[in-house]
């Protein structure tokens, strides 16, 4: 008899207008949302696998944060891992991103936590204000993975929350909770 899914949760945080919602609609529903309408908060599910193992996912759509308002106890008690997106066309929610992390670690009184660092919109390409160097060398400084996707045209969506599941995992099995490292994809 295989193994019921193991629940867990994830938080989706970034700037707002970077494509968390479209991100986490695609990933759920495979379906693209063209109309932007500002988030309030929505929470989704999803059962994966993950290296023959399934996984019940409680995904937390957070409205798009600013520097003041980016954690909450929602976002953090009982959460096993953090999506932190940014829009390639927006050198500003990339340098969100650093304050993101570091109130996360901040709240949870660790110096590592699972996460997976989005580059989203890379189908935007002609656009991009952010290169792929700087989200690699950010991942690298944070010990965690990365990649670049887009919701419009579904690339690296799944494979964005499979990292994800991948870092919690790291976590799970590591003594005193500290990572192997990230893993990357940026295409």
């Amino acid at each position: 008899m295989p193994a019921p899914p193991k629940p867990r949760k994830i938080v989706v945080l970034g700037a707002p207008a970077v494509g968390k919602s479209s991100l986490t609609i695609r990933f759920v529903e495979d379906k693209f949302v063209d109309n932007y309408y500002p988030t309030i908060e929505s929470s989704y599910t999803k059962v994966v696998k993950h290296k023959n193992q399934e996984y019940a996912l409680e995904i937390n759509d957070t409205a798009g944060q600013d520097e003041f308002s980016i954690l909450n106890n929602k976002h953090s008690i009982g959460t096993h891992g953090y999506a932190i997106v940014y829009s390639i066309t927006s050198r500003d929610s990339f340098y969100l991103c650093e304050t993101i992390r570091d109130k996360i670690l901040n709240y949870t009184g660790t110096d590592w936590v699972p996460i997976v660092l989005i580059g989203n919109k890379c189908d935007l390409e002609g656009q991009r204000q952010v290169t792929k160097e700087e989200l690699a060398a950010l991942g690298q400084k944070w010990n965690c993975s990365y990649i670049e996707s887009s919701a419009f045209s579904n690339t690296n969506i799944g494979k964005a929350f499979d990292l994800l599941i991948a870092e919690i995992e790291k976590l799970d099995k590591a003594s005193g909770g500290e990572s192997a490292g990230g893993a990357c994809i940026i295409q």
